[in-house]
């Protein structure tokens, strides 16, 4: 049985494409969550009026990989202390967020969030990742989908 983490973490290109590199992962896709508006669209996104932050969701299979593991590449992906902004991305839907879908991945990502919080990774900068309950994705355009894959590279700017 498979299962779902959702991810926020800058320009989800570059996330996504983090995310086909890990054994395990089965299917990832890009899109939209944690705002108020309905099926929008990456115009509607941009516009910085929807609250909703661009996502990665990534189905993988719990026996190979796990959750731990892809909070891993999720916290290394990016810099997590920066506010609303990801290298020269800057608004709130390139925010730094986990999405949880249960309570497990909730207190994972809690637990991981403060270990990291202590150690020296940061310098004692504030992380600011937010931990949220997963809400609605929305499936962005299909252009977006394996957008990196299909220029022929394989990471953006993070």
């Amino acid at each position: 049985m498979t299962k779902k983490a959702t991810f926020g973490a800058g320009c989800f290109w570059g996330v996504e494409a983090a995310f086909r590199e890990v054994k395990g992962v089965i299917e990832t896709a890009v899109g939209f969550m944690g705002g108020s508006a309905e099926n929008p669209s990456y115009k509607d996104v941009c516009r910085k009026d929807t609250g909703h932050a661009e996502v990665c969701q990534v189905e993988f299979d719990p026996k190979k990989v796990s959750y731990e593991k892809l909070l891993e590449v999720f916290w290394n992906l990016h810099d997590p202390t920066q506010m609303n902004r990801q290298g020269p991305d800057v608004g709130d839907q390139y925010r730094s967020v986990v999405f949880h879908h249960d309570e497990k991945q909730k207190e994972a990502a809690v637990k991981m969030k403060a270990i990291l919080q202590k150690s020296e990774k940061y310098k004692g900068e504030k992380i600011v990742t937010g931990i949220e309950k997963s809400k609605t994705f929305y499936r962005a355009e299909e252009y977006h989908q394996r957008y990196l894959e299909k220029q022929g590279g394989k990471s953006c700017h993070i």
